[in-house]
């Protein structure tokens, strides 16, 4: 057996004890870091597939293997665990050469929280194991917040925030304009409350012919009691649920409820876009960006698209028509889908006939989809390279800046101070280089020293991490702060950039140009210049660096907020009788927040490592008490 060159003694040998066994594998570059998750019916013959001498692999494959520096192996039961295991190990390690979802962190879903007694309807991006039902992923924000005004349009759920509605002398105002049941004022037991969250989720599943049934049937019933306030309301409702259903298109003879997922390719991208079909009729439509695709074929896109989007909706539906054969995979996708639907579930290619044409369409809508991905980016890279052209231009830069740094300050008043730096790079955020510093020298509310003790670190660290990485002592990988900018923006005017310039000149960074970015002036001030330059509210060069101000501006302030509500948990927690300072950094780390420890139920507490009934009981009730 061949092994790519640069891999370690200890995969060879690794290799050559692998189980023929189902399993999850994991690739490994030197770092320890995992780059690609795989699954097999057998893990012997898989990973070694990749190793063997004259094997054909793609480019995308050969560049993985080159990384490749130990793995490891998780031996399941049956094909169907490892399928599972290897989604939830993908999405929680995200490697880098796995096809995923473009942001797909980001996606909105609309949570319905059937664990509580009288449950709320909320949009989140967060899809966890908590008892809700989600219905998403939805690609668009503004889809999900329209679904949501119709919702509250048509059903009079609970819009407060709490867990559980606060008792109150009276309703909130949403009751009496017919928005809200009312449970915050006891006006409507948890049966009938409930009865309405369970017509929420047939609306949201695409029932609304079965809802539509059950509204007629009970307006008819409080006509014959001669209700007729709660009549009209029903009437209305009514009338609002079938507008909807006007406004969707039937598009299958029968009533079945079917996804139908096709595929288009660029060389770097795939589009896959999926129509829900419900009850025959067209209800709505996602489209879903994939990265990682390149060398791929869109046979292993499709296969690699269904496992993970069905890893996160609630609902699958009894037939998934494909525009292509997803190959091997398919039975073992089938039985994983079965068993999560608790029904049989079908992946069907159509060859002919009246679902021919339905995939066919699908297919279409995908490629048209791409295209415009495509000249949106275009666009998008058109205007960002026109944005820092002018920018150097309006600097007197000699190139267009292709790093750009900005810092802020922020703190209360002085206290838990800190300093953020956001990067752009080729006029995009870059999240994972941004970095915060938590101020240690400064006492009270000093902008000016606050901004030089995060740029002298900042600097400093560069030096330190260039030596390091020239006697080889760090790679690139470990090294934070070694990449320099080529310009650096200070959020304030002129008192901020000459505290920072003196900085850069102390540790020889002079070079690097570097301008005060005033608020609401929006003045840009430079060194030495008596006048600041101002460019046009309409300039793109202006809306690049608003841009790169306000999001450093959004990440200092999160991470002021993170130490205050860490001070403010801290303070209040030292009040409560059996919690020291472990329980107190296990319940931070698992909820994060006092707002979320407040929102926890005793059972949910005592789950956290560390915690007892006893001590969560304690918890529970000073801050509900603390609350009232």
């Amino acid at each position: 057996m061949i092994i790519e060159s640069g891999v370690k003694m200890q995969l060879e040998e690794k290799l050559k004890h692998l189980p023929a066994s189902p399993g999850v594998y994991l690739y490994k570059d030197e770092a320890g870091k995992i780059i690609y998750v795989g699954k097999a019916l057998s893990l012997k013959n898989r990973v070694r597939s990749y190793f063997q001498p004259g094997a054909q692999q793609p480019p995308k494959t050969r560049l993985m293997l080159e990384k490749v520096a130990d793995l490891d192996l998780i031996v399941t039961d049956s094909e169907v665990e490892a399928l599972i295991l290897e989604q939830n190990l993908i999405k929680e390690h995200r490697p880098r050469y796995n096809v995923m979802y473009k942001d797909d962190k980001s996606y909105p879903y609309l949570k319905v929280t059937l664990r509580d007694d009288f449950p709320r309807v909320m949009i989140t991006r967060r899809h966890l194991r908590d008892g809700s039902r989600y219905f998403g992923p939805y690609t668009r924000v503004g889809a999900v917040n329209e679904t949501m005004r119709l919702l509250k349009k048509i059903f009079p759920f609970r819009s407060c925030k709490q867990k559980e509605p606060a008792a109150r002398g009276r309703p909130c105002l949403n009751y009496h304009i017919n928005r809200c049941l009312g449970p915050c004022g006891g006006l409507v037991d948890r049966d009938k409350y409930r009865s309405m969250i369970n017509e929420v989720c047939l609306f949201l599943e695409g029932r609304q012919e079965d809802l539509i049934k059950l509204l007629a049937a009970r307006m008819e019933e409080a006509a014959e009691k001669l209700e007729f306030e709660r009549a009209a309301r029903l009437r209305d409702q009514l009338q609002a649920v079938r507008e909807v259903v006007e406004r969707q298109k039937i598009i299958t003879g029968g009533f079945e409820d079917q996804d139908v997922v096709a595929v288009a390719q660029a060389p770097e991208e795939a589009c896959v876009m999926v129509f829900f079909v419900r009850g025959g009729k067209l209800i709505g439509r996602e489209h879903f960006m994939l990265k990682g695709t390149e060398g791929l074929s869109g046979q292993d896109v499709l296969s690699a698209f269904i496992k993970q989007y069905y890893t996160d909706v609630d609902f699958v539906p009894g037939e998934i028509l494909l525009a292509a054969g997803i190959g091997e995979e398919q039975a073992v996708i089938e039985t994983w889908l079965t068993g999560k639907r608790g029904a049989r579930v079908l992946l069907k290619t159509p060859r002919r006939g009246e679902k021919k044409k339905l995939v066919e369409m699908v297919a279409k809508n995908a490629g048209l989809t791409l295209e415009q991905e495509r000249l949106a980016a275009e666009s998008r890279r058109d205007h960002t390279a026109e944005a820092l052209a002018e920018l150097a231009g309006a600097l007197g830069l000699e190139n267009p800046p292709l790093r750009l740094e900005c810092y802020d300050i922020s703190n209360t008043q002085g206290v838990d101070s800190v300093a953020a730096m956001a990067v752009f790079v080729e006029g995009k955020p870059a999240p994972d280089q941004y970095r915060r510093f938590k101020i240690r020298t400064v006492e009270g509310p000093d902008d000016f020293a606050s901004i030089q003790e995060a740029l002298r670190r900042r600097f400093t660290r560069a030096v330190e991490e260039r030596e390091l990485l020239h006697t080889g002592q760090i790679s690139s990988r470990e090294a934070k702060f070694h990449v320099l900018p080529d310009l650096v923006i200070i959020d304030g005017g002129k008192g901020q950039l000459s505290a920072a310039r003196h900085v850069m000149r102390q540790l020889g960074f002079s070079r690097i140009p570097a301008f005060g970015l005033a608020k609401e002036e929006e003045l840009l001030f430079a060194e030495g210049q008596a006048e600041p330059i101002s460019l046009a509210p309409t300039s793109r060069a202006l809306q690049l660096l608003q841009r790169l101000r306000d999001e450093t501006h959004r990440f200092a302030v999160t991470y002021h907020r993170s130490l205050r509500d860490k001070a403010g948990l801290k303070s209040l927690l030292d009040e409560v009788e059996g919690i020291g300072e472990v329980r107190r950094r296990s319940l931070l780390k698992a909820f994060g927040s006092l707002r979320e420890i407040e929102k926890a139920t005793t059972e949910q507490l005592a789950a956290v490592k560390g915690m007892n009934k006893k001590a969560a009981r304690a918890v529970y009730e000073f801050l509900h008490g603390a609350s009232c």
